[in-house]
């Protein structure tokens, strides 16, 4: 059934999400510069991690600061998501000591990420991927307790957990204290946009975050289905993918450069897609469709 889009969603603990998340990743020394045009958009939820291999926090909490002093915009306007990251996903520009045990590490991590985005507290803080591939260690462990003593003190308001698998979601749902209130992962069509986390998510109330939706996915667009589509409502590519993944109740998140595709991005919330296109739409690519 078509979820009604609302222009912002009440979900977990009362919080109001918005339906959208700008991806602050690979950005370099325009991380700030973008991230100010993406708010000035209109985005209100930031993503970004303490790991300067692909992000650059330090951007982020200058357009921040600069947005603060120059806009109306203000601290309690935002959604700021961050990340720990494991030594394995990092450079050598690491935000703590890898010596030191992984609950410190996540301690340091997180003070540097306060101090980076100028945040005492800090709304989704997310464990960017599992130490292994298989399961869950005792490193994740660890780390995931540190991080609920983050919520219990007050310091973060949500814990989330990217790049994971549905069985590693099924024990860290079970065994937790805290369960996670976001996944984010990358969506892929050809497994229905990752439905067998998304229904998983479903089930235990977990908001899904869904990253690389058009670059994963530009296949589509040579579907007769989805061109079809986009002639219809005379909308991109990209705006038909995201508003499939807004009406069926995730949160995509873009990382455009362009000032016009974020003005695009947001053009989303302004149409809607019928339920039998949104059930046409997660078969298009899928392994089991192919098979017929």
């Amino acid at each position: 059934m078509t979820k009604k889009l609302k222009e912002k969603w009440t979900t977990i603990n009362g919080a109001a999400l918005d339906p959208w998340m700008y991806g602050t990743a690979w950005k370099e020394a325009q991380t700030q510069a973008l991230t100010e045009m993406a708010i000035q958009h209109g985005f209100r939820a930031i993503d970004t991690a303490n790991q300067r291999k692909h992000y650059h926090e330090v951007g982020v909490g200058e357009a921040l600061q600069e947005l603060y002093a120059t806009s109306e915009i203000t601290r309690g306007d935002l959604f700021l998501q961050t990340k720990f990251t494991y030594q394995r996903g990092q450079d050598h520009r690491l935000p703590y000591d890898p010596s030191a045990s992984y609950a410190l590490q996540v301690e340091h991590s997180f003070s540097s990420s306060q101090e980076h985005l100028h945040a005492s507290m800090i709304d989704s803080y997310v464990l960017h991927g599992p130490s292994t591939e298989q399961g869950l260690g005792d490193a994740d462990w660890e780390v995931w307790e540190s991080m609920e003593s983050l919520v219990d003190r007050g310091d973060v308001r949500f814990l989330g957990v990217s790049n994971i698998n549905s069985t590693q979601l099924k024990l860290l749902i079970d065994r937790a204290s805290i369960t996670p209130s976001f996944v984010q992962n990358r969506c892929y069509a050809t497994t229905s946009w990752d439905k067998e986390i998304r229904d998983l998510c479903d089930q235990h109330s977990i908001i899904y975050q869904g990253f690389s939706l058009w670059t994963a996915n530009r296949l589509i667009k040579d579907h007769p289905f989805f061109r079809a589509l986009c002639d219809q409502y005379k909308k991109t590519a990209p705006q038909i993918i995201f508003r499939f993944a807004i009406q069926s109740g995730f949160i995509p998140l873009t990382g455009t450069s362009s000032s016009r595709h974020m003005t695009e991005d947001l053009e989303t919330l302004h149409f809607e897609l019928t339920a039998d296109e949104l059930n046409r739409i997660e078969r298009l690519l899928s392994r089991q469709e192919q098979r017929r």
